[in-house]
């Protein structure tokens, strides 16, 4: 049954099982065109879309997830660094400076959750969820409240460019992926999560920096939303404090969840959470080309959600096994 314990299987066999049904419900869905020096279709947009926002908070997410946390502040530090990279190119700065202070407010946000979780001692949904407040009232007050349209160049280039014949969040989401997976893997840093994640108070106990394990977590979702914010801002050539990140945050846990990684904390995978946030970019899309209302789409997306963990229980597959290879009379 080793096989059926794989995190990625699961998602995986749900993003098969919905691109097979895509590709007979709707033909051409998997039709692609080079225009322009950059590829076009149906499948480039829901990689595109999946990379911009879910794919990149599910990274972030995927490590706070992993030390036993959560954090509920990721869309609202995507609309501090959107409101962040509006300002300071109307206020005439270089892309450069624009993107570098919007990150870095938005890792130093991460940064504070991590204090007041691991120095403070607040629980991790109440630290977050006061964030979550404050940067949404942060990101309205750098705007006066008010959406803020930009032109440059630059800045619009981040989510409408391409590089290599693909959208840049593509190559950008991936390559945030690689260096997090191999700076984790490679050392012992990642082995630190899951033990933290497992058992905070044996692995503080055990010598394991624990308190810097959970700051070094929040800084990298902070990070990470704040890259999404930039993006976000970019598609749209403009930043909106109201509605930029509203309810992402959600979306990045479901990613996580669907991906593998156990709400209770200990054993990751970043290429789970990235497949999860793309089944849930699909089955998202799926819902629009199936013409369901707006209203009912949540329904079958939770549903969906909800077997694709169900699947994932240690409780589930034992029941399986025992009905795959019953007793002998």
């Amino acid at each position: 049954m080793n096989r059926f314990r794989t995190p990625l299987l699961w998602p995986l066999a749900a993003l098969v099982a919905l691109l097979v049904f895509n590709a007979l419900a709707s033909p051409g869905f998997f039709d692609v065109e080079w225009k322009d020096g950059r590829l076009y279709g149906t499948v480039v947009d829901i990689c595109n879309q999946g990379a911009r926002v879910p794919m990149l908070l599910a990274l972030g997410m995927t490590l706070v997830i992993a030390t036993g946390g959560v954090d509920l502040s990721v869309g609202s530090l995507m609309a501090v660094s959107g409101a962040v990279a509006a300002v300071q190119v109307n206020a005439g700065a270089s892309l450069g400076q624009a993107v570098g202070l919007a990150l870095l407010l938005c890792s130093g946000l991460g940064l504070v959750n991590g204090v007041l979780i691991a120095k403070v001692r607040l629980q991790p949904i109440i630290a977050t969820l006061v964030m979550m407040v404050a940067g949404r009232g942060l990101a309205m007050l750098l705007t006066g409240s008010q959406m803020v349209p930009f032109k440059h160049e630059g800045l619009t280039f981040l989510a409408n460019g391409a590089v290599g014949g693909l959208p840049v969040p593509i190559p950008l989401v991936l390559g945030v992926a690689l260096l997090a997976g191999v700076a984790l893997r490679g050392s012992a840093w990642g082995l630190f999560i899951e033990a933290t994640g497992d058992n905070e108070t044996a692995s503080r106990l055990a010598g394991l920096p624990t308190g810097g394990v959970r700051l070094l977590v929040y800084a990298f979702s902070g990070l990470c939303a704040g890259m999404s914010g930039l993006l976000e801002a970019s598609n749209i050539a403009a930043a909106d404090p109201a509605r930029m990140g509203d309810t992402r945050e959600l979306d990045a846990i479901f990613a996580v969840v669907a991906g593998g990684t156990a709400l209770t904390g200990g054993r990751f995978s970043l290429a789970g959470s990235l497949v999860g946030a793309l089944l849930l970019q699909t089955l998202t899309l799926t819902l629009y080309n199936q013409n369901v209302p707006p209203a009912v789409a949540p329904v079958p997306k939770a549903l969906v959600i909800l077997v694709v963990c169900l699947l994932h229980s240690p409780k589930l597959r034992e029941q399986w096994g025992r009905w795959r290879s019953p007793s002998p009379a």
